[in-house]
């Protein structure tokens, strides 16, 4: 009996120490999400509830009317899974659901997927009203960091 309780505790020290590493990989300061956008968008600070409402594709113009242009990253992505939960709140298959009702019943579209942080930041970078996401990655100059409002 004692074996298997030695067994148990060794399994879940294993656990938590598996957590703790994955924890302190997203959580720690050079990993932080960064939300990116044109340098043509003037907003400079969003609540989670607007990024909610962006990214949800629910909110389709910026408040000088000019067209946002939705960037996202894959759903395996670690990025996207972060910043799915964390930011928005959501797992990504919610978010991916929402997206799916938005396209197959004709209300809506979808965001534009790109496969890469890297590519985001050039996406970005040339699209006009343009949002993305990116995680320890240098941010060029000419893309803007949007603030996040703390609520």
């Amino acid at each position: 009996m004692n074996c298997r309780f030695g067994a148990t505790r060794i399994l879940v020290f294993s656990i938590l120490l598996l957590v703790n590493i994955r924890v302190a990989e997203v959580s720690g300061e050079p990993n932080q999400i960064q939300l990116i956008t044109h340098s043509s968008v003037k907003t400079a600070v969003l609540d989670k509830d607007q990024i909610r409402r962006i990214f949800t594709m629910y909110q389709k113009n910026w408040s000088d009317s000019q067209p946002i242009v939705v960037y996202v990253l894959a759903q395996q992505n670690t990025t996207h899974q972060f910043f799915s939960r964390e930011i928005l709140g959501l797992f990504p298959y919610q978010l991916e659901r929402i997206w799916n009702k938005l396209v197959y019943s004709g209300l809506g579209e979808g965001p534009i997927k790109v496969q890469s942080e890297q590519e985001m930041l050039e996406k970005i970078k040339q699209q006009p009203g343009s949002i993305g996401y990116v995680m320890s990655i240098d941010v060029p100059a000419d893309i803007n960091i949007i603030n996040l409002r703390e609520e």
